[in-house]
């Protein structure tokens, strides 16, 4: 069975990680979306918070399940028997960096490739940061993010306001 993991921050899902699961899914028998628990970022959401927004916009995608993980992605693959990493690209700057990770965890696994997706058009402009900034200005975010998604972002940056 092919199977495959697509990790992230998903801080918060957007569009254009959607948009990637949906294309990987098609791909792929089983895709884990796995969000990362990076202890040097600040996140706006908790892992849970995270799993939880991706179990609800992946929830009509059969072949889709959502995780959590910490420490190295190639450890981690190791541990779910999978041999295929999938990364979304925007731009030649994720390019860069995006290899630079695909061949390190080649190394610490020999058996595990990088499939790189490139972003849509439509959503090559879109990040989490961005919604993060657009949203915290009291911008609308409702065409960057699923409508489950942008009402928990919009409640917490409400709970954020003195």
């Amino acid at each position: 069975m092919s199977s495959a993991i697509y990790p992230g921050s998903f801080d918060p899902v957007t569009y254009g990680h959607f948009d990637i699961i949906q294309r990987a899914a098609k791909a792929f028998e089983h895709l884990t979306v796995s969000v990362l628990n990076n202890k040097v970022k600040s996140p706006l959401f908790s892992v849970e918070e995270r799993v939880r927004m991706l179990e609800e916009v992946c929830k009509d995608i059969p072949n889709v399940t959502i995780d959590s993980f910490s420490g190295l992605l190639a450890d981690y693959a190791r541990k779910k028997h999978t041999d295929v990493i999938i990364r979304g690209l925007r731009a030649i700057t994720d390019f860069e960096y995006e290899l630079q990770m695909a061949q390190t965890n080649r190394k610490l696994v020999d058996h595990v490739d990088t499939v790189f997706l490139t972003t849509s058009l439509e959503y090559a402009y879109l990040s989490s940061t961005t919604v993060k900034e657009v949203a915290a200005f009291g911008g609308d975010i409702t065409q960057f993010v699923p409508p489950c998604v942008a009402k928990k972002i919009y409640a917490k940056f409400q709970q954020r306001e003195p």
